[in-house]
């Protein structure tokens, strides 16, 4: 079997369960209880998100509210925690760059450019087809000998999205498309994902913090909030509540995921120790001596010497000593 076979490519080479798989699920992509995170630290919990052909779907939120990790596991570069990906009804546990050979499009925040190397080579080093692109974004053909490097951040994201839109994908995960970009430029490339959705029947899952601008090219939406699905809707309603939905829900920032998993780090300690306490207290009932002078307010005093130390020595690890 072909390492680059799309999703149906590969169901269909099973006599029998092509024609059972696609008749049961319309999805191109279904979570199911997802549970995403960081060295096993739940930051997303519990995500149920489904994506059809021809749909585009929006995951809106505010900052740190789990998106980019729930899409980055999608994609495959971060193991879930717990619950399934299913890609055309088939659950799947493969690794990031198989699951691009197989048919995801991945645009992620950082746009993925070689900054030495030409537009035209950034195209095809992707397996995109320069001529594809073009048709997507026809201000990239006088720019296409310049650097990556040289180029703007707008005509950046342009290749990004038209190589991954050229290589006909059938699922496209797009992660903030508009990040730092002007209005005008943000037109252009969601336009691109929509037409594609139209014309080419692919499935698209973008990760936004732009809602207006999302919910103008979607059909569903998603709303995220300290890492949990609070709900679910059709673009066109989001857009009649989109000031009560802005104030409820992408209002502020979220607790930031490297904040949760420190407070987690710090529950579990606590709870450690504070098993611990009750050992020696029972010890200390049992032999009728003092076994631990600890008093509880020395594990704040612990946990913050922990947090000095690795402060400590990420400042040395950059060449600052204090």
């Amino acid at each position: 079997m072909s390492e680059t076979m799309n999703f149906s490519e590969m169901i269909a080479g099973v006599p029998g369960v092509g024609q059972y798989v696609q008749a049961q699920s319309p999805y191109l992509l279904e979570t199911r209880n997802l549970k995403a995170g960081y060295l096993g630290r739940e930051v997303v919990t519990g995500a149920n998100i489904t994506v059809k052909r021809g749909e585009v779907v929006a995951l809106l939120g505010p900052n740190g509210a789990g998106k980019s990790t729930t899409l980055l596991t999608i994609a495959g570069q971060l193991p879930p925690v717990d619950g399934i990906v299913m890609l055309s009804n088939v659950p799947t546990f493969t690794p990031m760059y198989q699951r691009v050979r197989n048919g995801i499009g991945l645009v992620t925040e950082d746009r993925l450019i070689f900054t030495k190397m030409s537009a035209r080579d950034n195209i095809k080093i992707g397996g995109g087809s320069v001529e594809r692109v073009l048709e997507l974004f026809p201000s990239l053909e006088p720019r296409l000998d310049i650097r990556g490097g040289m180029l703007s951040g707008g005509e950046q994201q342009m290749i990004a999205l038209g190589r991954a839109l050229s290589r006909d994908p059938e699922l496209l995960l797009a992660d903030e498309l508009s990040l730092g970009l002007a209005p005008m430029i943000v037109d252009r490339l969601l336009s691109a994902v929509r037409t594609a959705a139209d014309e080419q029947g692919i499935g698209a899952l973008i990760v936004e913090q732009h809602a207006r601008k999302a919910l103008k090219y979607s059909d569903r939406v998603y709303l995220m909030s300290r890492g949990r699905i609070q709900m679910e809707m059709t673009s066109e309603e989001a857009r009649s509540r989109l000031d009560e939905i802005e104030e409820a829900y992408l209002a502020g920032t979220s607790e930031s995921e490297e904040d949760h998993i420190e407070r987690r780090r710090r529950k579990d300690v606590r709870q450690a120790w504070g098993r611990l306490r009750v050992k020696e207290r029972e010890l200390r009932r049992l032999s009728g001596t003092q076994v631990s002078r600890r008093r509880t307010g020395e594990d704040d005093q612990i946990l913050d010497d922990e947090q000095h130390r690795r402060d400590s020595q990420m400042r040395i690890r950059r060449g600052r000593k204090y």
